[in-house]
């Protein structure tokens, strides 16, 4: 019998994704907007702003294609991962290998090979970005396929998933200080370049995000606290059994749509700020700081209604919410009142959904893969996050290409309706797929196999 998870491992596991939603959000807070920066920015050049098609700038096409690329790679490494037999466990092994490259890349993706806007920055970023999604699918897909097994049943999946969530929305809160660490390297420290400053940030945020990283890989031993099967299902099959399950492809709709809005809003603060209502960029962070305190607050809300009604009515009233949060992102800067008010007042409604979008559906997908194990005998936990995590990359991928794709119809000040455009994509989004998502047939009283 598997031991019971103690406090101090549900701590430890949140760094994992707090470590690795440093990362990753450091690309979404960043990449746009240094390699597309509006004009007030201070930033040169990088790559060529031509337009193609009279849709697509170049930025947009080099993030999908990282991200597309990325993608095909997620089943490889969860099959690897369900079917390994290493003594040391199915996961953890895999988690550790990845750490390093996904510093390495991470690092790379903002320090271009010229400072002018050249072929060689465009070739150089497709590359790099290849290299740090392939490597962090490496370190995420085994990651959340421990969750249903170190997790037996409802309540602990949400109680583990609530401390991944926390993980995450830190994460956030860590990434969005880049640009005001970046503000102390020029203003204090002397670094005259903006670039350098955000270099020498990003080379900081992503080692501490290494380190999180690293303490859920070595800090949780897999053996002592699962058990687990190697499947013997082939690849296609299991992709397959996991492709016909009406309830997770129901659930995929609105997790999709949920990380499309993420990816908007995180890419496109910066924007919101300094363009749409002309503040500081360093409100950016103030803002994060704030959605993520917000979100704390109503963590412990979300675990007891998920205990008394469920996760499914939850997950739906969030994503309307979330869907009035896109609207108001269209009307920033329209309205006669205060900016700061406006933006403040979206950002705090907006930390009702960003709470409970992030705890329930590592949750409700737990209990997808419980009942599967249950129906089939097979433990395929590392393909449903793959599958999960594809739709999430190709999400996210929509979002920043979408985002900057839409900059391409307005994106300084008096001249701003690509990035308004966003909110109404936004909106449409998540009144869908709270619609979808209520044909969604939660069982809660589905536990694990011991």
């Amino acid at each position: 019998m598997r031991q019971q998870l103690p406090l101090n491992k549900h701590i430890i596991y949140g760094f994992g994704m707090m470590g690795w939603s440093v990362m990753i959000n450091l690309i979404s807070v960043i990449l746009v907007y240094l390699y597309a920066p509006p004009s007030t920015s201070g930033l040169p050049t990088l790559i060529s702003q031509v337009v193609i098609f009279g849709v697509f700038n170049l930025i947009s096409l080099i993030a999908a294609s990282g991200r597309l690329t990325d993608a095909v790679f997620d089943p490889l490494i969860a099959q690897l991962s369900d079917k390994s037999k290493n003594p040391k466990g199915r996961r953890t092994p895999f988690m550790k290998w990845a750490i390093l490259p996904s510093l390495v890349f991470c690092f790379f993706v903002f320090y271009p090979l010229q400072q002018t806007a050249s072929s060689a920055n465009v070739i150089w970023l497709v590359l790099m970005l290849i290299g740090f999604y392939i490597s962090t699918t490496t370190y995420i897909i085994p990651y959340n396929a421990l969750l249903p097994e170190l997790a037996l049943d409802s309540k602990a999946k949400v109680k583990l998933s609530t401390f991944q969530s926390l993980g995450y929305v830190f994460g956030i809160a860590i990434a969005s200080n880049a640009f005001n660490i970046a503000d102390v390297l020029q203003h204090s420290l002397g670094v005259v370049s903006r670039l350098a400053a955000l270099q020498y940030t990003v080379a900081m945020l992503a080692f501490l995000a290494a380190i999180f990283m690293a303490i859920a890989a070595w800090g949780i031993d897999e053996k002592k606290y699962s058990i687990s099967k190697p499947s013997a299902v082939p690849i296609r099959e299991a992709l397959k059994q996991t492709l016909t399950n009406k309830n997770f492809l129901i659930f995929i709709v609105a997790d999709f749509s949920y990380f499309i809005g993420v990816t908007i809003i995180t890419s496109g603060i910066l924007y919101f700020v300094t363009v749409l209502l002309q503040l500081p960029e360093s409100t950016g962070n103030t803002l994060m700081i704030t959605m993520v305190g917000g979100s704390l607050i109503f963590y412990p809300v979300v675990n007891i209604l998920a205990r008394k009604i469920g996760a499914k009515p939850i997950v739906i009233v969030s994503l309307l919410i979330l869907s009035v949060v896109f609207a108001g992102i269209y009307f920033l800067g329209k309205v006669d009142i205060n900016a700061k008010v406006q933006i403040y007042s979206l950002v705090l409604l907006a930390s009702i959904p960003v709470a409970s979008l992030n705890i329930l559906p590592v949750a409700i997908l737990s209990e997808i893969i419980a009942k599967d194990t249950i129906d089939t005998g097979t433990n395929k936990e590392a393909i449903y996050f793959a599958v999960r995590y594809f739709f999430v990359k190709m999400a996210q991928t929509f979002g920043i290409a979408v985002f900057a794709m839409f900059l391409v119809q307005g994106k300084d000040v008096g001249h701003d309706f690509g990035i308004r455009l966003n909110g109404i994509l936004g909106f449409a989004l998540c009144v869908v797929a709270a619609i979808v998502f209520s044909g969604f047939k939660e069982d809660r009283n589905i536990k694990s196999l011991p």
